[in-house]
């Protein structure tokens, strides 16, 4: 199909092949190479920054042993579900992903269902990501606060009003300087990465646990019943620190090469985090030092205090936090073009209310510059709810990592169906090979039980606040989603079985 942009912005030869195949118009400049890719990536999952800011969900269920063995089946599960994705990132590269995919192996009778539903829960997962990174960045801001200001209140609008600052901050980054992104992203990676030797001074100046400890004394603080139940509670925070490398797929159509250039920093982004990460969690889980102490913290984050209680220096601890905070809030401007080509693409086809509005990449900028706006505003409202309701926003947190479970759930799942029907995906530039079907089957052995998982709450019984309400959200999405198809969905809703070429879709059609 005829491109809307200059020639120098289509890409390689691959990539012209890629859009005709798919039917698709290059209405966006493919100004992503390999190195950006790989710093958008890995900037956006920011593995070791989150699992120092989610300690104080992980170490209650689980304590130092469960965090590190969870970390390791995290690491192991997680690859073979981005191994899978990045797979299927080849065949098909488009910025719409999950739900992409999931019209095109499904089986027909299916595939318009069930393509539209994972179009939804990955649009409600992505725009929830950017109000959850900006909430992150600025409420370990406000524990600065309680640090250095004696009398200093943890208000909850004070966190409002930090999500919108990031956020907006966010949008600059994503409009005015879009040109200059790819360029930022590649930048940011190398703080993203040197920024671990924060943590050195802990190995020098904390004195350090012993083995038998860190290894194997677990921490059940929730009551459960056991100690594997508990740990397997405190599995989600330790999953959030991997969850969304699929970022890589919704940045397809603006990616150089993107058949071979998606995967290759999808898979090097996912194990560069992992290593960052596993040497910040032993490096934590060994200093930590009293963990009731550290969990009772006023600032709200334990490794604020941690920091602190290592260094004893309040100059010492702002640096070290200051690192975390800057890549989170790059964290935050991966986030948010993530979620706002992922809610043009999924407009694209029409799959949502008012796609006509989200739909154009808006020219000179060729950028798709009101799926961003509107990104903005939803994630200016979710942020309005923390005023109201601590419980109401973690609830969102659980329907973020839930929603994006499932759309990995339903994708890897029509792949392996696929798979166990004799069926083979077509030719590829970065293919698993005769590895494809065990490392789908061990994907979705993985993905299953956090899903299951993501919607407990931390407390066996739980009361109004502490109850995790996600799952109720999640219904909500699935059931309004679900009523919105049958009454109008169906009849606008263009999946993209439909529109993909005609020898291209023989090749990949379920009989």
């Amino acid at each position: 199909m005829k491109a809307a942009v200059a020639e120098k912005w289509t890409g390689t030869h691959e990539d012209k092949q890629d859009m005709e195949k798919l039917q698709l118009s290059q209405v966006v400049r493919r100004n992503f190479g390999r190195i950006a890719m790989f710093g958008f990536a890995s900037t956006l999952i920011c593995t070791w920054e989150i699992v120092l800011g989610a300690l104080s969900l992980s170490l209650p269920n689980g304590g130092t042993a469960g965090l590190f063995w969870n970390y390791i089946i995290v690491v192991v599960g997680f690859g073979m579900v981005y191994a899978s994705i990045a797979e299927l990132g080849s065949v098909i590269p488009t910025s719409g992903g999950q739900y992409y995919w999931v019209s095109v192996l499904a089986p027909r009778r299916y595939h318009k269902y069930l393509s539209y539903v994972t179009g939804w829960l990955c649009t409600t997962a992505w725009q929830t990501g950017i109000s959850s990174s900006a909430f992150l960045a600025g409420t370990i801001i406000q524990g600065l606060f309680v640090l250095n200001i004696p009398g200093y209140q943890f208000k909850a609008y004070h966190g409002t009003l930090l999500v919108i600052g990031i956020t907006f901050f966010a949008i600059i980054f994503n409009t005015i300087l879009a040109k200059k992104l790819p360029l930022i992203e590649g930048l940011l990676v190398f703080l993203h990465i040197l920024g671990v030797v924060i943590v050195i001074p802990l190995w020098v100046l904390a004195p350090l646990r012993d083995a038998h400890s860190v290894f194997v004394d677990f921490t059940n603080n929730g009551g459960w019943s056991t100690n594997g139940l508990s740990m397997m509670i405190g599995m989600l925070p330790v999953a959030l620190s991997l969850l969304g490398l699929d970022c890589s797929v919704h940045m397809a159509e603006e990616t150089k090469d993107s058949s071979r250039t998606l995967p290759v920093s999808l898979m090097l982004g996912f194990v560069v985090n992992a290593l960052l990460g596993f040497f910040v969690l032993v490096t934590v889980i060994f200093t930590l030092g009293d963990i009731e102490t550290i969990l009772a913290t006023p600032t709200g984050y334990p490794f604020l205090q941690i920091f602190y209680n290592t260094t004893r220096s309040l100059t010492g601890t702002n640096i070290m936090a200051a690192v975390i905070i800057i890549n989170l809030t790059a964290s935050s401007i991966a986030v948010l073009a993530t979620a706002s080509r992922q809610l043009w693409a999924f407009a694209r086809n029409k799959g949502l209310p008012f796609s006509f509005m989200l739909a154009p990449a808006i020219l000179p900028h060729q950028l798709p510059l009101n799926a961003l706006f509107v990104s903005l505003v939803i994630t200016i409202l979710l942020s309005l709810i923390n005023i109201g309701s601590s419980a109401a926003l973690n609830a969102i947190y659980s329907l973020n990592a839930g929603s994006l479970l499932t759309s990995y759930m339903i994708t890897i799942g029509c792949m392996l169906f696929r798979r166990l029907q004799g069926h083979k995906l077509p030719p590829s530039r970065w293919s698993l090979g005769r590895w494809g079907l065990p490392i789908n089957v061990g994907a979705m052995c993985y993905l299953l039980p956090v899903y299951v998982f993501s919607f407990f709450p931390g407390v066996v019984n739980p009361t109004p606040v502490t109850m995790n309400w996600g799952i109720v959200m999640y219904g909500g999405v699935v059931i309004f989603s679900t009523l919105y198809y049958i009454f109008r969905g169906r009849f606008h809703y263009q999946p993209p079985k439909e529109q993909v070429r005609g020898e291209f879709l023989i090749e990949v059609e379920l009989e």
